[in-house]
């Protein structure tokens, strides 16, 4: 127990943290701060021996027992800090924001009185009482001598625990206590709070334990009230406050503190929803009624209302809602889902949604206590091209329309009616960049001497219509929305092969959408892949499709780019140092000793970081084996077999075959993927226990072993002359810095193949890595779980495996 540590990082002059002063009250509080410093954190302090025990959490606590949170323990802070929040200025020790995300009490699971005594030896049983940690947690110090910091904060399986993802960053704008008693000038909401979402569901059902609401087309808004002060925003945090500030001003008039979720619409005279009168809303032009019905209540006056029953939400919601002429509660029927059903489809709404009656609600989840059944009118189909208008001031008359059957692109349509006049000339200037003079459809009978222009099938809409005529063409399609949150399926792309011979069209740039950042994107038509008939567009289909599944091998890992510019013919360069980046990608400076100056490094946090780095043409991602919280210690550590030319990939089969029985024989658990060239990786993981010197010694020990099994085709030798027709054992890939081609990555390959992580069943004569490449992967993992995301879980225990190496 010291506050000397605390002291000497601070001077009290400069920074509002409250000051050393020992407190013996011992009431066994605790607190959870989000600290904005260099990197975002959480601090868990409990409130022990008269001071409070710190704790800096990197990705936030967790209620899903399966994970494990580093927990690095730091200098004892005051008790005071219990209600500290605030900037700390620059220049100070932890410069940047810090406020309370959650706080309460806390008790030993088994005894009280031996708290000091478990916290000693390095593992303290809690129940934990907060508003969004609840529960019994074990925080539990590292055994191993180096790194006495070094502690897991893990959630135990008890009625609060979720088998749920678990991201603190979801939960930061429920907890609203703090931020709406400042009042502070630039109070907002727009990036934090995320809506529960809707799971899509087939058949509807009666259930007396569920209510059924109206489905409405429109936006999903949530309004943030403050006794008068209104923030109003979309989904994705776009403020709604003068695009539709007739409800915005009627919001005002609730005199609560309150957040509020809803759906906006337009509703014609027989109040059904129109959805393209919404998209193009002018408050003086567009017909119909503006209505924003408000179905749900996360906050009141104070308190978090997210863990109260729906049912219960609702009703205190009835309460809140203002008279108006533009706002009104959403109701709903208990039971009978099957009636509400076929009475919203008799009067031309989307659908229905079903809510369990208890359920809590759960910001940024797709949860499946929420399910919504449409109607089947709605399709999305492929934009081939528009007719040209015989009126000059429109842009264009209809759109061709095309669906894939059996693998090929067939018309379904034309399309003319659901737009309005401003709207025709932005799809007409988003279309440009596709334009081609190479017919995608033979369609000229459906014409009726009217001219096609065509264009590469990219883009997909949406549409409605009354039905599918005997020939396969829908009836009376109308326009209802671009769907730039979808990617047509690759094999549309072999369909189409004017871009052999094309030059890049300079005038393609524009911006891409992504989780509210605009990313620039620019030449898309540009031909990476001349033999595969490839462009950059290609590139940046493939890696938004796959970012679910290549972002946890970026995230929080310094980024060497590997840029190739003009494609994979064209030079390429390796890039550390970023200097002039967007400031919403985030960087980290590490210092090189070789160029005696800090390197700031790109961090792929992001979809939208993925899309920025794919668009300086990363056909390849290279993260570092470690994370910036842990340069020092590596997640896994690799063996690349690396063959010669004169080695055949059957050779490399069998030694892989080899490692794996090596591995097995120490009790291993290794991964594999392919590399997208001609050899295989296999992967350790190492859970961050071991630094690279460590990994790199063990490693090459295990080579050793394999290099035993076949001595004839394998060498340890680094030389290319000396190692002659052999493949190499490569341990060297695991120092720091060093990097290697991260899985799901494209390599600059003429097949455009994709380096993919593969099951050990599947290492035999039958893999081909051509196989595996930028059409087959996004279908192999379509419904797959990846399996070698264990790289970065639980690590070995070294000394274990060699026991069982050397019993062998």
């Amino acid at each position: 127990m010291s506050l000397k540590e605390y002291r000497k990082k601070r001077t009290f002059e400069d920074t509002p943290e409250p000051k050393d002063i020992y407190n013996s009250e011992n009431k066994y509080r605790f607190v959870i701060q989000r600290h904005r410093a260099s990197h975002l954190h959480y601090d868990l302090r409990l409130e022990m021996e008269g001071v409070l025990k710190s704790w800096a959490i990197p990705k936030g606590p967790s209620m899903n027992p399966k994970d494990k949170r580093l927990a690095i323990h730091t200098e004892d802070h005051p008790v005071s800090y219990l209600s500290f929040q605030g900037v700390i200025p620059k220049g100070n020790y932890g410069a940047g924001k810090m406020t309370i995300w959650d706080e309460g009490t806390f008790e030993s699971l088994y005894d009280n009185d031996n708290l000091s005594t478990d916290y000693s030896k390095g593992k303290l049983k809690l129940v934990i009482r907060g508003d969004k940690v609840k529960g019994i947690f074990t925080l539990v110090r590292s055994s191993s001598m180096n790194k006495k910091n070094q502690w897991l904060f893990i959630k135990h399986e008890d009625e609060y625990a979720t088998n749920l993802n678990y991201d603190a960053e979801d939960y930061v704008v429920v907890d609203l206590k703090q931020q709406l008693t400042e009042k502070t000038s630039d109070l907002s909401l727009k990036s934090t709070v995320k809506p529960m979402l809707a799971s899509p569901a087939k058949e509807i059902f009666n259930d007396k334990n569920w209510i059924y609401e109206l489905k409405y087309d429109g936006y999903r808004s949530l309004a943030n009230v403050d006794s008068g002060s209104v923030e109003l925003y979309s989904r994705n945090g776009i403020s709604l406050n003068s695009t539709f500030n007739i409800i915005h001003n009627e919001l005002e008039s609730i005199e609560h503190t309150a957040i509020l979720d809803g759906e906006i619409v337009i509703l014609d005279s027989d109040g059904i929803p129109q959805f393209n009168a919404l998209q193009n809303y002018n408050p003086k032009t567009t017909e119909g009624h503006l209505h924003y019905f408000v179905f749900d209540l996360l906050f009141l006056n104070g308190h978090s209302t997210t863990g109260l029953p729906l049912i219960d939400r609702k009703e205190l919601l009835r309460d809140v809602l203002p008279e108006s002429n533009h706002i009104s509660y959403c109701d709903h029927i208990e039971g009978m889902g099957k009636t509400v059903y076929d009475r919203a489809l008799k009067l031309g709404m989307e659908g229905v949604i079903a809510k369990k009656a208890n359920s809590k609600y759960y910001t940024n989840t797709r949860t499946p206590d929420w399910l919504k059944f449409k109607k089947i009118e709605n399709v999305e189909t492929i934009i081939c091209g528009y007719t040209e208008s015989k009126n000059s001031s429109r842009k264009f008359a209809s759109l061709i329309l095309g669906m894939i059957e059996d693998g090929e692109l067939v018309y379904v349509g034309t399309c003319g009616s659901g737009f309005s006049s401003q709207q025709i000339k932005a799809l007409h200037q988003q279309f440009e960049p596709y334009l081609t003079e190479e017919p995608i459809l033979k369609i000229s009978k459906h014409l009726k001497g009217r001219k096609a222009v065509w264009m590469v099938p990219k883009l997909i809409c949406e549409v409605k219509f009354a039905e599918w005529t005997k020939s396969g063409v829908m009836r009376h399609p109308v326009f209802l929305r671009m769907r730039d949150d979808k990617s047509v399926p690759v094999e549309v792309s072999k369909i189409h092969k004017t871009t052999q011979n094309k030059k890049p069209n300079t005038n393609s740039d524009t911006t891409l959408q992504i989780d509210t950042i605009n990313v620039p994107i620019t030449n898309i038509e540009k031909v990476y892949w001349p033999d595969a008939n490839l462009t950059k567009y290609d590139l940046l289909d493939y890696y938004i499709k796959m970012s679910d599944f290549i972002l946890p091998y970026l995230k929080d890992r310094p980024q060497s780019l590997h840029r190739h510019p003009n494609g994979i013919n064209g030079e390429s360069f390796y890039q550390k140092d970023n200097e002039h980046l967007p400031d919403w990608i985030e960087t980290f400076k590490i210092h090189s000793k070789s160029s005696e100056r800090d390197i700031n490094y790109l961090v792929c946090q992001n979809q939208a970081t993925l899309t920025y780095m794919n668009n300086l043409g990363c056909i390849e991602l290279h993260p570092w084996h470690s994370t910036i919280y842990q340069l020092d210690r590596p997640d896994y550590t690799i063996i690349d077999l690396d063959p010669s030319k004169k080695n055949t990939f059957e050779q490399v089969v069998e030694t892989a075959q080899a490692a794996k029985y090596v591995l097995d024989s120490a009790r291993i658990k290794s991964y594999c993927k392919t590399s997208g060239a001609s050899g295989i990786h296999i992967y350790i993981p190492l859970g961050r226990k071991y630094t690279y010197s460590e990994a790199r010694d063990f490693t090459k020990l295990l080579c050793y072993y394999i290099q035993e099994q076949l001595p004839e085709i394998t060498t340890l030798e680094r030389s290319i002359k000396k190692r002659g027709p052999k493949i190499y054992l490569d341990y060297l890939q695991n120092r720091k810095g060093q990097t290697i081609v991260s899985a799901f990555s494209l390599r600059p390959k003429p097949n455009a193949s994709v380096s993919t992580p593969i099951n050990w069943k599947d290492v035999n004569k039958k893999l081909r890595i051509e196989d595996y490449n930028i059409h087959t992967v996004p279908k192999i993992f379509e419904n797959k779980k990846d399996p070698f995301l264990n790289i970065l879980g639980e690590g070995i225990d070294m000394e274990k495996a060699l026991e069982n190496l050397n019993k062998t």
